[in-house]
């Protein structure tokens, strides 16, 4: 005689594991909200401990010196005003001159706009070279290229200074001779130089990886259509290197107008001074009282040309450099 199975005991036994599931997926639901608390609230803790010191900045740039010197320095401004801010761009004293930093910010975009403009068409020009036109060592010049990124800022102050130093006195026969130093020896054109070379070899990285994925087959057949070695690179490799331009020109903007070094060692004294030089005269230059909101005016001032460029494009700054991570 078969056996027969008792319905009351199969509902019993089905709402049991019914019940044990659900218990499951609630203890897994509860463990994801605690884990994703934990990994917010961190978060949130490491975002203001971060902002902390903008927040200060910026607070202390729409104060008053009476509210400064008798308040809390996190306290938000009781009489907010823009003095500090008129004062740092027009009136600040920077060293002996007090003229403000505006003619030292202007100085900074000149240098950083071709800086940034040379290195980034010259690393594309290499990253191509080096991926659709190779040639007999090319491994061994984008490793010598690749090596040079990792050289100190340090050790080629006294080869640069001797570079300069040799370009500075043809300028000068330039001079002579013709009554136009071309700007050879300008304080200006010599950082520009610096921050191609030392920047040169970021670039060429950047852009060789991104152009590793890009299909040679597009290359090949423009090459079979006639197009030279710069119609190719003008018209086919350029208009779809946008996200690999974003990340270089962030990249290298970011590195030059925030160099201290180079810009303190080329061009330290001088109208002719980088706008973060100017800001280290304008904190260390007193009057007798240290006006803690102007220097921080100054100092917002120096940081919103990068504060720009990250807003504007900053989102395309990761997806840039993960365009060329996957080849296929």
């Amino acid at each position: 005689m078969s056996s027969l199975t008792s319905p009351i005991g199969t509902s019993s036994s089905a709402s049991t594991t019914a019940a044990a599931a659900a218990e499951g997926v609630a203890r897994g639901n509860s463990a994801r909200w605690i884990g994703r608390i934990v990994i917010y609230g961190l978060l949130v803790i490491f975002a203001i401990l971060y902002l902390m010191p903008l927040f200060v900045m910026l607070t202390t740039s729409f104060k008053t010196m009476d509210e400064i010197q008798s308040g809390n320095m996190l306290a938000l401004p009781q009489a907010p005003t823009f003095d500090p801010w008129v004062k740092a761009w027009g009136e600040a004293c920077v060293g002996l001159t007090c003229a403000g930093i505006k003619g030292y910010f202007w100085n900074s975009i000149k240098m950083v706009v071709p800086a940034v403009a040379i290195s980034t068409i010259m690393g594309a020009l290499n990253g191509y070279i080096l991926t659709k036109w190779r040639f007999p060592g090319h491994t061994l010049v984008f490793g010598l290229m690749l090596f040079a990124c990792f050289i100190p800022f340090q050790s080629v102050l006294l080869p640069m200074a001797t570079i300069l130093g040799s370009l500075g006195r043809f300028g000068m026969t330039l001079q002579n001779a013709t009554g136009w130093n071309f700007g050879f020896g300008n304080s200006t054109v010599n950082l520009v130089f610096v921050h191609v070379v030392y920047g040169l070899g970021f670039t060429t990285l950047f852009f060789r990886n991104f152009y590793e994925a890009f299909p040679t087959e597009l290359v090949r057949a423009a090459q079979v259509d006639g197009a030279s070695f710069f119609q190719i690179f003008r018209r086919i490799m350029l208009p779809n290197s946008l996200p690999i331009i974003v990340v270089t020109v962030i990249y290298q903007f970011t590195n030059i107008w925030n160099d201290f070094l180079f810009a303190s060692a080329y061009a330290g004294t001088g109208d002719s001074m980088p706008m973060t030089v100017a800001l280290n005269n304008v904190v260390n230059t007193s009057t007798g009282v240290v006006e803690y909101n102007v220097n921080m005016a100054a100092a917002m001032i120096a940081a919103v040309p990068t504060l720009i460029v990250y807003i504007l494009a900053g989102r395309y700054f990761v997806r840039g450099l993960m365009a060329g991570a996957v080849k296929g």
